[in-house]
């Protein structure tokens, strides 16, 4: 069960079946699992489909805060997920906008370091930010510094400058100015072997800056599964199952929040990887390694041919 260490156990039809008779929660990251930008992986439309008519609850946990849930609904319209809808979607975004305005209850503005996609996700639920207005020629010596900043959240940010870093700096020497940051994976896959920074590198720089250590919203913390238990009845972990293609954030999710893990190989993290955290000896290791294993989603589908089978 959850906790308990397998480790990296490849499975195939009939255990996939088995797996899915006994979860009724199916957690999905969506980069590298459901689709790789704007490619669906293959077959897993037919899947995600599939566990929603036969009962299951189905939701999409991601770690991308660039786009808000309503970008999502459409971007899986337009892959053919036709059935996928706004409260199924958890992105780290929407939760730290859940965080500030349930659980820290902030009373002030934020100063977001992210995109659009953040901020909308933030205005959405009542949360002023501070405007981004500036000067060009401005600069930290002799730029306005917004009064009232009870927060600072530091999500993906392409359009990142020195000012927002430093003016992030002067707010977080406030001790009651809270320091958060929607997600802190380090790097992300492009095509050529090139790779994006991720929100990770600029709450490094943050927390060098500031002295202070973020709070992370998005996976691997637990407060994404506590959001999802709150919009959701009966949510028993293990009951539930992760699946992701990342092991230090996806599988250490599932570990953190009591989950069983499954890792998906058309992602970042490959069953090499899984298998040297499985063998270490550092027993911190092994809440990256997964479950089970699968190629791909797609994997799920001879299961579902099996149990239709039985039905007839």
């Amino acid at each position: 069960m959850a906790g308990a260490f397998k480790g990296c156990q490849k499975i195939r039809g009939p255990q996939i079946r088995s797996l899915m008779e006994a979860k009724d929660f199916f957690l999905f990251d969506c980069d590298g699992v459901i689709w790789h930008g704007e490619q669906a992986v293959p077959g897993a439309a037919k899947v995600v489909s599939a566990l929603i008519s036969r009962g299951k609850n189905v939701v999409f946990v991601t770690n991308n805060s660039t786009r808000p849930r309503e970008n999502y609904v459409h971007k899986f319209s337009r892959l053919g997920f036709t059935d996928v809808m706004l409260e199924q979607i958890f992105s780290s975004s929407y939760c730290s906008a859940l965080y500030l305005r349930d659980v820290a209850k902030v009373r002030g503005q934020v100063f977001v370091i992210g995109c659009d996609g953040l901020r909308r996700e933030l205005q959405e639920a009542g949360i002023p930010c501070v405007g981004e207005e500036d000067d060009p020629a401005a600069t930290i010596y002799n730029c306005a510094l917004a009064p009232d900043v009870k927060a600072v959240l530091v999500g993906h940010d392409d359009k990142l400058t020195f000012l927002k870093l430093a003016k992030a700096s002067c707010f977080l020497r406030d001790p009651e100015c809270l320091f958060l940051a929607t997600d802190n994976d380090p790097w992300h896959p492009l095509s050529g072997g090139r790779i994006l920074p991720g929100s990770g590198s600029l709450i490094a720089a943050l927390e060098v800056a500031s002295g202070r250590k973020a709070t992370v919203i998005g996976k691997p913390s637990r407060f994404m599964f506590e959001c999802i238990s709150s919009q959701f009845r009966g949510v028993d972990p293990a009951k539930c199952l992760m699946v992701g293609d990342r092991l230090e954030t996806d599988m250490l999710f599932g570990f953190n929040c009591g989950l069983d893990t499954m890792l998906t190989l058309t992602g970042v993290s490959q069953v090499e990887e899984a298998e040297e955290y499985r063998n270490s000896e550092l027993t911190t290791n092994h809440s990256f390694v997964p479950d089970y294993v699968v190629d791909s989603i797609a994997d799920f589908l001879p299961a579902f041919e099996e149990l239709d089978e039985q039905s007839n």
